[in-house]
């Protein structure tokens, strides 16, 4: 017998996202989402596809909130995935095969294909773009970051599998530009908190070097149009991380 999974999600407001993204993975033994306090029909729509639902809308970033949503879980392994995620039936089979022969001391990366503006990128930095997300839950747990966070895994051999997770990363661009904002909010603040500094100069050499980036070393112009405005999206994005934390180092912010 096989060890047992349990399919992890945190959410908010992912009524439109939820159904297709849990039934690519109805052939999980358990699957567990924490919801912080949805507005719309993302419980009852988790509830009647047979998840186990919890909710704690005492939100501390992604980091804590993946914590809390692991301990909700029973299985031998996770599988953490978002609610704009889909797991293709080859990435499913390449798990299926891990857990007929588990190694505790192996986590495992995924690639995604991330869609941006209604392409689904192979280039720009966002293909592969691996991350760990299959891994054994007594081992092993995702760090306290705002944003941007990780599976702490230090020492553990990380194992690439077959198969995509599809990531419906932009499908609406006013929506993402929001989320970004809010990540380089949240980016800012942290770094902040750690002491770091950077000048006018710095924010403008950050943002010159991540536009040339995802365009020139990431082969973004493969991408055709997608990728020239993603690299002027990345540049943006940088400019809003670096600026805040310029003023915050100033204090310049609302009182």
């Amino acid at each position: 017998m096989g060890a047992r999974l349990s399919v992890v999600m945190i959410a908010k407001n992912a009524a439109a996202l939820l159904p297709d993204c849990l039934a690519s993975v109805t052939w999980a033994d358990e699957i567990v989402l924490l919801d912080s306090g949805s507005s719309d029909e993302t419980v009852a729509i988790a509830t009647a596809a047979g998840a186990k639902v919890f909710t704690d809308s005492h939100w501390q970033g992604y980091g804590i909130q993946r914590q809390r949503a692991q301990q909700q879980a029973t299985g031998d392994y996770i599988l953490m995935i978002d609610t704009d995620e889909r797991v293709t039936p080859e990435l499913a089979q390449a798990i299926r095969q891990v857990l007929e022969s588990p190694d505790p001391q192996a986590v495992y990366s995924i690639a995604r294909r991330n869609l941006f503006l209604g392409r689904f990128m192979r280039h720009s930095g966002w293909y592969p773009d691996r991350v760990t997300r299959l891994y054994a839950r007594e081992r092993y747990r995702y760090n306290d970051n705002q944003v941007h966070e990780s599976l702490d895994a230090p020492g553990a051999r990380v194992v690439p599998l077959q198969g995509d997770l599809l990531h419906l990363t932009c499908r609406d661009f006013a929506g993402f530009q929001r989320k970004q904002l809010s990540y380089a909010t949240a980016w800012a603040q942290e770094r902040h908190q750690k002491g770091k500094k950077v000048s006018v100069a710095g924010i403008f050499g950050h943002t010159l070097a991540a536009f040339c980036k995802t365009l020139i070393l990431r082969a973004g112009v493969l991408d055709g149009r997608q990728g020239w405005l993603l690299a002027v999206v990345n540049a943006q994005y940088t400019f809003n991380k670096y600026t805040e934390l310029w003023a915050l180092n100033r204090g310049y912010t609302e009182k």
